[in-house]
């Protein structure tokens, strides 16, 4: 008798609410389906990217928010992190250029967009009620991967 496999692409949506253990949470679970799929090697990268999008979340919506996990082939996955605020951030909004020199915000953020593969956002519109929003999202590759080299 055969046996059945899960076969990538796999995607795991976890479901977060407005509570400060959030994106210790977000990570764990990361970690852990990170090291259920044989991707262990991306698990430094991918809680810091996870744990700035959700932190970003919490700190700037007033409603649950969810990250997505996906696999993204070649050794990759996506993260995408959903909240109710429909505003884009900085630097999601304005492109790879740093924050201001004495900005009190957007450092977090600005590390995602160095330490992401590649990354984006998409406003959120229409559809049923508490489904507005925007979704920030974010690729991570293997370091040995990386087009960007060694920021360490």
């Amino acid at each position: 008798m055969p046996t059945a496999t899960v076969a990538p692409p796999w995607t795991y949506t976890l479901q977060l609410p407005q509570d400060p253990r959030a994106p210790g949470v977000a990570r764990a679970t990361l970690r852990n389906v990170l090291r259920a799929h044989g991707m262990s090697e991306l698990a430094e990268t991918a809680e810091l990217l996870a744990s700035e999008l959700v932190t970003n979340a919490y700190q700037h919506s007033s409603g649950p928010f969810s990250l997505r996990m996906r696999d993204a082939g070649r050794s990759r996955v996506r993260l995408g992190v959903w909240d109710t605020d429909p505003r884009i951030p900085a630097p999601f909004r304005w492109g790879a250029q740093g924050p201001a020199e004495l900005a009190e915000r957007g450092r977090g953020l600005y590390l995602v967009t160095l330490y992401a593969e590649s990354w984006g956002a998409y406003p959120m519109r229409g559809g049923l009620p508490g489904q507005g929003g925007k979704l920030l999202w974010v690729e991570c590759v293997a370091k040995a991967d990386c087009q960007w080299g060694d920021l360490s």
